[in-house]
Formats: structure tokens, C-alpha cells, sequence
């Protein structure tokens, strides 16, 4: 069973830094939303590109309240709720695993 608690180790870890990754490409797109920058710029079309699929479904359900845009928020919101509730979980799971 060690094997698979070491798996979970694994994926627990991988899981977080994919969702710090997002946590700075949420932060990135909401910045770039303060200025005007130049939407053909390579690092603007890809941090865009990254960021759409994650504030997407969020903007669809949450309207605009007052010219704000709440959707960066609350995706950084659920991206902290899952690495701090997920992560965690997966990381006991794997120690008791490979404690035996």
C-alpha cells in the first residue's frame, strides 16, 4: 500500500502547484484589467487564454455589480477552498497509507 501512498503524495503535490499556478494566472488577468494593455502582445493573449476557461462560468452566473467584476475573486476563492481542503486530504490519506 506504501506505493500508493506515494502516489497520492505525488498527486497531492502536483495538484497544488497547479492550483498556485492558477491562483497567479487569475491574479495576472485581474491586474492587466487595471491598464489597457496591448491585447496582441504574446503574454497578454496567453495569460488571457489560460484565465478565460476558469472566469468564464463564473462571469455567466455573476453579474456585474456596479462596472466590478467579482468573477477573479471568486475563482480565487474556490482555487483556496479546493488547496486547502484537497491537498491537505490527499497528503493524510497518503502518510497513513505509507505508515501502514
Amino acid at each position: 500500500m506504501y506505493i500508493l501512498g506515494y502516489f497520492l503524495q505525488a498527486l497531492a503535490g502536483v495538484i497544488h502547484m497547479v492550483l498556485m499556478a492558477a491562483m497567479i494566472v487569475v491574479i495576472a488577468r485581474a491586474v492587466l484589467s487595471w491598464v489597457s494593455p496591448d491585447p496582441y502582445n504574446p503574454v497578454v493573449r496567453i495569460i488571457n487564454q489560460l484565465s478565460e476557461p476558469l472566469l468564464f462560468p463564473i462571469r455567466r452566473r455573476v453579474p456585474y455589480i456596479g462596472g466590478i467584476d467579482f468573477s477573479p475573486m471568486i475563482v480565487l476563492l474556490i482555487l483556496m477552498f479546493i488547496d486547502n481542503f484537497l491537498v491537505p486530504t490527499l497528503a493524510r490519506v497518503a502518510a497513513s497509507l505509507i505508515q501502514g
